[in-house]
């Protein structure tokens, strides 16, 4: 039997595209390269991350297609009832980042809540060195709630951390009915509103389910504590950075941190730009080596589903 073709759009980590070469004929190209609609004509498998937008109009374009697979956890960028009425079947990585994520979570969190003043090529005069330290003051995580907006995988590993880590209290919402006592840790199941009065520091972990677009806009900012922190590492239409940009300026709120932005990058004019209460990161919280490898091991579910076998994450 002749090896099945698939094409690789966004890059892979060295071992798992050895190991897909042992097994398949693969092609890197990006949707720019110039011959990528000739490679996509031959493909048998897509293999893809973020930005390949597999939709109607690159179907057409690949006959030969059994399977996509998204090395990442959302898949929002892959029309899937276009691929199953085709058809082709969609695998992912859900479990790929789960821990790179939470860690930067609580990364960015802990540089929001306490202020850091470093110092590298010389010290700072006795008298500076002095007054740091004398007024500068910070916040204690076992002090303060944590409200989650979406308790999934992510979510849990972010609860499981603040409360057994750090002795937080965890609020949660979530869209499904997860009972607290089905978590590793103790939490509280809210309404958004009560989340969103309560939490000292507000998580989002939602998807880009229909009318999550500009979930969190001036309302729900309104309703948080003027001293609460945010921090999205879920996608960046759920958030509106023009409000979150207004309540920081009126001091409705105290910080944010966000990693993910619509579009990516956000345009020059982003209204958070130039502010000291906020930090900008450019979707690097999954970017740890092992995370990368664990989303680019979504080349065995592609080759499964080419070799007749069942996918061990088929998309929901």
């Amino acid at each position: 039997m002749p090896k099945p073709t698939v094409l690789v759009t966004e890059g892979s980590d060295s071992g798992p595209l050895n190991w897909l070469r042992e097994r398949a004929t693969v092609i890197e190209a990006a949707t720019d390269h110039p011959q990528f609609h000739q490679f996509l004509a031959q493909a048998d498998g897509l293999s893809v991350r973020t930005y390949t937008k597999v939709n109607d109009a690159l179907l057409d374009r690949a006959p030969r297609l059994k399977v996509v697979g998204r090395g990442g956890v959302g898949i929002e960028n892959i029309d899937v009832k276009a691929c199953r009425k085709r058809g082709i079947q969609v695998v992912y990585t859900p479990d790929a980042n789960t821990l790179a994520v939470g860690d930067f979570v609580f990364g960015t969190a802990l540089q929001l809540l306490r202020s850091w003043v470093p110092f590298r090529d010389k010290t700072y005069e006795p008298a500076e060195f002095k007054r740091i330290r004398n007024t500068l003051r910070g916040r204690q995580l076992n002090e303060l709630t944590i409200g989650i907006l979406g308790m999934g995988r992510v979510g849990k590993r972010v609860g499981h951390i603040a409360a057994n880590g750090f002795g937080m209290r965890v609020l949660y919402n979530d869209i499904l009915d997860i009972k607290p006592e089905s978590l590793d840790f103790p939490a509280q199941s809210v309404d958004k509103p009560t989340l969103y009065r309560n939490a000292d520091i507000l998580s989002l972990h939602v998807t880009m389910l229909p009318g999550n677009e500009n979930l969190i806009d001036a309302p729900k900012l309104a309703l948080m504590k003027p001293d609460a922190i945010l921090i999205n590492t879920s996608r960046g239409e759920v958030l509106n950075p023009h409000a979150l940009a207004d309540a920081l300026r009126n001091k409705k709120l105290a910080a944010a941190a966000l990693d993910v932005f619509h579009p990516e990058p956000p345009p020059p004019d982003f209204p958070l730009l130039g502010l000291d209460n906020v930090i900008l990161t450019p979707h690097v919280a999954a970017r740890t080596y092992t995370a990368l490898e664990n989303m680019s091991w979504v080349v065995r579910d592609i080759y499964n589903v080419l070799d007749g076998k069942p996918p061990k994450y088929p998309a929901p």
